[in-house]
Order: structure tokens, then sequence, then C-alpha cells
């Protein structure tokens, strides 16, 4: 906005100076003596408003005798183009002078303008590179941060898959104790029965010994040769027969 309106000034700067110096070359030499005095006064008033608005400008340009000089046409524009042939008539050469000023006045808005115009497309260009560059880098940055959201929605799925596998070793590892559980109680019943035969075997074992030791001592022997009837083996074996 700043540049535009200076932009806006010193093109309206210009084309005020580029109609005083036309009127100006229009009235040239001789001519000067037959310029009507609107058209003086219009320079006139030219030359005072350039002048003021841009003052700081002007003055390390004009020196100060084209400063004193313009000032002068300024109050008195007649006294540079009198059509009578007065004494004033000394200052015709003078008319040359203002046409110069007018002349620098505009080379130097148009100067002005064009350093402004360059600079201004400069700082348009750097500003776009900028806004290219911080582009790219929100776009940099807005990748990332939907591969983070992908990244953190794949933890999220891993991380309730991990739960649900952690309760399913849970379950897995409760069954498993639970079975162990009764696997052992299990053993300790068959080791209980286990010893228990044992002593039953071991009882019946030692009760086989003692009959066969009482059957194989002289008093059983005796008992069996009293006891033995050949006689009843032969009726028995006959009545078989």
């Amino acid at each position: 906005a700043e540049f535009n309106a200076e932009e806006k000034d010193l093109l309206e700067s210009i084309s005020a100076l580029k109609s005083a110096v036309t009127v100006l070359s229009k009235h040239n030499s001789a001519a000067f003596l037959q310029m009507p005095r609107s058209h003086m006064l219009g320079v006139a008033a030219t030359i005072q408003n350039e002048m003021r608005k841009h003052s700081s400008l002007l003055e390390a340009v004009l020196t100060r005798s084209e400063r004193k000089a313009a000032a002068s046409f300024v109050q008195a524009p007649e006294d540079y183009f009198d059509a009578a042939p007065t004494f004033k008539q000394s200052y015709a050469p003078q008319s040359g002078e203002i046409f110069g000023i007018l002349r620098q006045m505009k080379e130097t808005f148009e100067s002005n303008l064009s350093a402004s115009q360059k600079e201004e497309m400069a700082n348009q260009k750097a500003y776009e590179d900028l806004k290219a560059a911080k582009e790219s880098e929100i776009a940099a940055g807005q990748a990332q941060i939907e591969a983070k959201t992908g990244e953190l929605a794949d933890t999220d799925e891993k991380n309730a898959q991990s739960k649900v596998d952690v309760e399913d070793t849970k379950a897995s590892l409760s069954a498993d104790e639970q079975f162990l559980m009764m696997l052992k109680e299990k053993c300790q019943m068959t080791d209980k029965e286990w010893e228990e035969r044992q002593k039953t075997r071991q009882l019946e074992m030692e009760a086989v010994s003692k009959a066969l030791a009482v059957l194989a001592g002289d008093d059983a022997h005796d008992l069996f040769t009293k006891t033995f009837n050949p006689a009843f083996v032969q009726t028995r074996s006959a009545e078989e027969s």
C-alpha cells in the first residue's frame, strides 16, 4: 500500500512536469514572449507544488541557486516572459534555466520511480520466494504430521492387539496353571496309591514267604505224610479211568 501511494504520487508529479515541459517547449526562444499568462501561472503552480511535496528529494538534486531561481519564478513568472522590452528583458535567458530545472525535476522523479519499482519488484520476488519456502515447509510439516498420525494409529492398533494377545496369554497361562495343579494333585494321588500298593504287595510277599517257610518245614512234612492216604489216590484214579 505504501509503495502504491508513492508510485501514484510520483506518476502524478511526472505527468504534471511533462505538461509543464511541453508548455515551455512550445514557447521556446522568441515564442516565450507570446506565452499566455494562464500557461505561465500553470507552470509556476506545478513547480511550487512539486517542490513542496518533494522538498527533501529535490534538495539533494537542485543546487541552491537553482532552488532560488525556481522560487523567484514561482513568485513572479511574468518577469521571465514579459512581452514588453523593458529592463526585465535581461531575465529572459533565465527562462532556459527554468526549463532545465523542470526537466531535471522530471528526470529525478522518473529515476526515483524506476528505482522504487525495481526495489518493489525485488521485494515482491523475495516475498514470493519466502512464501514458496514457507509453503514448502508447511507442506513438509503437514506430510510429517500425517506420517506421524499414521504411525500413531499403527502403534495404537498394535497396542490394542498386544493387549488382546496379553489377555489371551494370561488366559492360556491360567488354564495351564490349573492343568498343572490338577496334574500335580493326580501325581500325588498316584504316588500315594503306589506307596499303598507297594506296602500291600510287600505284606503279601511276606505272608507268602512265611507260608512257604511253614510248608517247607519238618512239621509240615510230617503232617503231610501222616494225612496222605495212597488208597484214596488209587481209588480216585480208578474211578476216573
